[in-house]
């Protein structure tokens, strides 16, 4: 649980504090012994802090309540929302407690402490509820008139102040919400809406998005050249590509069987793009494209992330093997050095994505999502396993998609996926 391990976390720093004059948590839950009579609080700080005094704090931060006789507070509520008590954290003088992490129906900025005969003793405190944290929208490349999905946190709707979604950076209003809730909103994107961040704002304040909604920066694929992306693969599979899709062309895997036994359908025809490069022929090194090498020169690779969008229709669902996302160096493989031995190079770490394997199949229906996968998450073998490293920068000139193994036992299957926009962009910038 997150209160056991916030607690956890905050009872060593307070324990420490009280070398140095506090009194300590640390009592043993055996000894614990209720008192009668109210409560006094004297002040609240931070439990790692001796020295701190604090009038305020955030939903779910742990805080240390120091005055007397606490131990005849049964019930504790910030706002009218009720705390869980761990006797093991309380003590004459002290009490550490974690603030709820529900949003207080009627605020009034008071600590509520009743003890045995129901008498209750209030304390000034104010619990802050953070602005809107705007993580994901179901599919970054929606065009106006879609219906998408933004997820995140502190999504709250005030009868006074409504919350509020915007495109362009925060000129331009929605108009359609279909729904709200505190870690999501279905909306129908605006007419007008421009690549940039999507804001949204609430009764406590105003946050924009941590991506970038039709984010054309760095995109290595969009298999046109409409964003300035390469239009195809280079290899062995250059890839299918088709028109008509979320943003133009885009590539398509599939039109085969799909076994779901572990690593038993090998078939790069339907189910593989590569991408070697060739810089005499005019296929270059994915690294010696400008905006893609500024990116590797200035991020770490724990900063970036592979994005692209897919749709698998609901008449083809996915529910074998692994989409193997695995950029080679030019020491696995070029154009001239052609070879399918890296695919299985334990050596070569990767990324994963096997969306089905908690539902036991996959579809978006009948539209696009978009995937997500941080570079730190390429740490992978072939069969799913750790492979002990992360993708590095000197391993990143050449591309490969293909439909494969992963290590997780699946189903027979027929799929077909649709991907474009296949571009490495900075997680939070």
């Amino acid at each position: 649980m997150k209160h056991s391990n916030n607690i956890r976390l905050a009872l060593a720093a307070l324990m420490g504090a009280a070398a140095i004059g506090f009194a300590s948590c640390e009592d043993q839950p055996d000894e614990y012994k209720s008192t009668s009579g109210s409560p006094e609080v004297q002040y609240v700080r931070l439990p790692e802090s001796a020295d701190s005094v604090i009038t305020k704090s955030y939903l779910q931060a742990t805080v240390c309540l120091v005055g007397n006789n606490l131990r005849s507070i049964r019930k504790l509520l910030f706002n009218d929302q009720e705390a869980l008590l761990n006797t093991s954290y309380i003590t004459d003088n002290t009490l550490l407690v974690d603030i709820p992490k529900n949003i207080p129906a009627a605020v009034t900025d008071k600590i509520y402490m009743i003890n045995e005969a129901g008498d209750t003793t209030t304390y000034d405190f104010h619990v802050i509820v953070p602005p809107p944290v705007v993580s994901a929208m179901s599919c970054e490349y929606a065009a106006a008139g879609d219906e998408v999905t933004l997820t995140g946190d502190y999504f709250i709707q005030d009868p006074y102040k409504p919350l509020k979604v915007k495109f362009n950076d925060g000129t331009l209003p929605v108009t359609d919400i279909r729904s709200i809730s505190k870690n999501s909103i279905t909306f129908t994107v605006p007419a007008g809406a421009q690549s940039g961040r999507v804001c949204v704002e609430s009764v406590y304040g105003e946050s924009r998005s941590q991506f970038v909604y039709k984010d054309n920066r760095n995109i290595l694929f969009d298999f046109d050249g409409s964003h300035g992306g390469l239009a195809g693969g280079h290899g062995w599979r250059p890839g299918r590509i088709r028109t008509g899709g979320i943003d133009g062309s885009y590539l398509y895997l599939g039109g085969a069987a799909m076994l779901g036994k572990v690593g038993a359908t090998w078939d790069e025809d339907d189910f593989a793009m590569n991408y070697w490069p060739e810089p005499s022929a005019g296929f270059p090194e994915l690294t010696a494209i400008p905006s893609f090498a500024n990116m590797l020169d200035t991020c770490d690779i724990d900063d970036l992330a592979l994005k692209f969008e897919c749709r698998v229709p609901e008449t083809s669902p996915w529910s074998a093997s692994a989409l193997q996302l695995i950029f080679t160096g030019n020491q696995d493989v070029t154009a001239l050095t052609a070879n399918s031995q890296y695919y299985n190079n334990a050596d070569i770490a990767r990324g994963l994505w096997i969306p089905w394997q908690t539902t036991g199949s996959f579809s978006t229906g009948s539209g696009w999502t978009t995937v997500t996968i941080p570079l730190s998450a390429f740490n992978k073998t072939h069969e799913g396993q750790a492979a002990g490293k992360t993708v590095a920068k000197n391993r990143m000139t050449g591309f490969t998609f293909f439909l494969w193994n992963g290590g997780v036992e699946g189903t027979d299957c027929t799929p077909d996926l649709d991907i474009d926009n296949i571009r490495v962009v900075p997680i939070s910038k």
